[in-house]
């Protein structure tokens, strides 16, 4: 005779708590204007929750190509001397994840993105979107390197541009010389309508021409709250 094990019946209510629902943000809404109401709701969706205290929103996918040149490749490597915020890999089809959380210091956001690599561990990048500085926006890389970035509508999106380079030195803030800056960015994300989008960084420099362009298309999965 086989014996069945089952598990005791919880009590309604007892033991659960249902997550919070992520309040509504105007944040990037202010940014946007009058462009925020031409975006696709998922679009909107994304950009117009805050997480309060414990909860994460997450989305999972790949990097579907990462191409770059050499003297692209030898400024993301030296770049990992403030964090490595740049990808580090060429080609494509490895696993990433991306994970929004709030930053309660600054009250802006914190991103963790993680590039799976076909060898050693995967890169691990974070940043912080701050709602500051001149163009109401800015991302801190690390190690007091900041991007100033202008926000604006594109078809199916939102694209991020660098407006200029930041220095932050303690209290001090100084503007890097367009000269010695490492180029524009741009970063986009599109709505690809069947609840996934795409997420693509490009750094072109005015001389050297595209250093670093990197494609990568997430899916929405379940927000998380954790007690």
């Amino acid at each position: 005779m086989t014996a069945r094990l089952t598990a005791a019946p919880t009590p309604a209510g007892a033991g659960t708590t249902p997550p919070a629902a992520p309040l509504a943000d105007p944040r990037f809404r202010r940014l946007l204007g009058a462009g925020w109401s031409a975006l696709p709701a998922a679009v909107r969706q994304r950009f117009g929750k805050r997480l309060g205290p414990g909860q994460s929103a997450n989305y999972a996918g790949e990097v579907v190509l990462c191409r770059m040149s050499l003297a692209g490749w030898l400024l993301a490597h030296a770049a990992r001397l403030i964090g490595a915020p740049l990808p580090l890999d060429r080609g494509g089809g490895v696993a990433a994840v991306v994970s929004v959380t709030e930053d309660g210091a600054s009250g802006g956001q914190v991103w963790t993105r993680v590039y799976a690599r076909r060898r050693g561990f995967p890169q691990v990048i974070h940043s912080a979107k701050r709602f500051a500085g001149a163009t109401g926006l800015e991302e801190y890389l690390g190690g007091g390197v900041a991007i100033a970035l202008a926000v604006s509508p594109i078809a199916g999106g939102i694209r991020f541009a660098s407006d200029h380079y930041v220095l932050v030195l303690g209290q001090r803030r100084l503007r890097l010389p367009a000269l010695l800056a490492p180029g524009r960015l741009t970063i986009d994300h599109v709505d690809c309508g069947d609840g996934s989008f795409l997420f693509s960084l490009a750094l072109h420099h005015p001389l050297l021409g595209e250093l670093i362009h990197q494609i990568s298309r997430f899916h929405d999965t379940k927000d998380i709250s954790h007690d």
